[in-house]
């Protein structure tokens, strides 16, 4: 089963090595890696071109301006050539090497699924030795997405066909900023747009999701979700108008409830830091 990993990058030159690097090491080796570069200005095209070779043809890279990292994600969904794909954002690493071997094999034991997920870790961005939070998605259900709730987007691997299958219309979508033709992210959404797209396939298209029990990816503190009060605003905002938007009721007492369980998560971040 070829896995095709999708990392967007923009002006990455201080962190993508670490996320290359991950993906180099992994024991799977059927892997389609695909770069999609938003034009950087800086050094990231170098290290794109030099770390190209050691893929030996793995690795496809498109550098281009975009509409955003839900643009870029599109691209690089569409230029995807495997059965499942995963995105692996540029300033985040696989946590170990068997990440990808165990996503594989979850697919090929239960054939019935249409998608994995798993944990991850949030660190500081200049230490990545120190925790900071750890997202369980052990604990998430159908249900819990009208509170707000979604899988670890980044340990999410999708069979292609799905996303295929839950494409959007652009060419309906007032204001899309991006190709009408893969619209598998709405790009009208300024920074939840994860969220509409798992809401889209999960709750109202009931797809057979699984479980992995496993850290999948280490994340860095300060990323367009986890920068802040106006951050976690504009994320309530976009998680209401995507519950709107595909038929679901929620208002903003619900969604306030995944805020204790951020709470817990912190607290215990930082007392397994110390």
């Amino acid at each position: 089963m070829k896995i095709s990993i999708i990392t967007a990058t923009w002006n990455s030159a201080k962190t993508v090595r670490d996320t290359f690097e991950s993906v180099l090491a992994q024991t799977y080796h059927d892997i389609d890696y695909v770069v999609v570069d938003g034009g950087s200005t800086d050094s990231t095209l170098d290290i794109i071109k030099e770390y190209e070779p050691r893929f030996q043809g793995r690795m496809h890279w498109v550098s281009e301006p975009d509409k955003g990292i839900y643009d870029a994600m599109n691209k690089g969904i569409s230029r995807a050539k495997g059965e499942v794909v995963g995105i692996l954002n540029s300033d985040d690493f696989y946590t170990s090497n068997d990440v990808v071997e165990t996503i594989a094999k979850a697919f090929d034991e239960q054939s019935s699924i249409d998608a994995v997920y798993g944990d991850i870790h949030y660190v500081k961005e200049d230490d990545t030795s120190r925790l900071v939070r750890y997202y369980s998605s052990k604990h998430f259900a159908r249900y819990k997405m009208r509170m707000g709730w979604m899988p670890a987007h980044p340990s999410f691997y999708c069979r292609k066909a799905v996303y295929e299958r839950f494409r959007l219309d652009g060419n309906a979508i007032e204001g899309f900023r991006g190709n009408p033709e893969c619209a598998y992210f709405n790009t009208t959404y300024k920074v939840a747009s994860d969220f509409e797209n798992l809401l889209r396939m999960i709750y109202v298209g009931r797809i057979n999701t699984y479980y992995i029990e496993k850290d999948c990816v280490t994340m860095r503190m300060g990323g367009a979700s986890s920068s802040g009060f106006q951050s976690h605003k504009q994320i309530n905002k976009d998680h209401l108008r995507a519950l709107r938007e595909n038929g679901i009721y929620s208002n903003i007492f619900l969604l306030a409830l995944r805020y204790v369980a951020k709470v817990i998560e912190l607290v215990k971040g930082r007392l397994s830091s110390k």
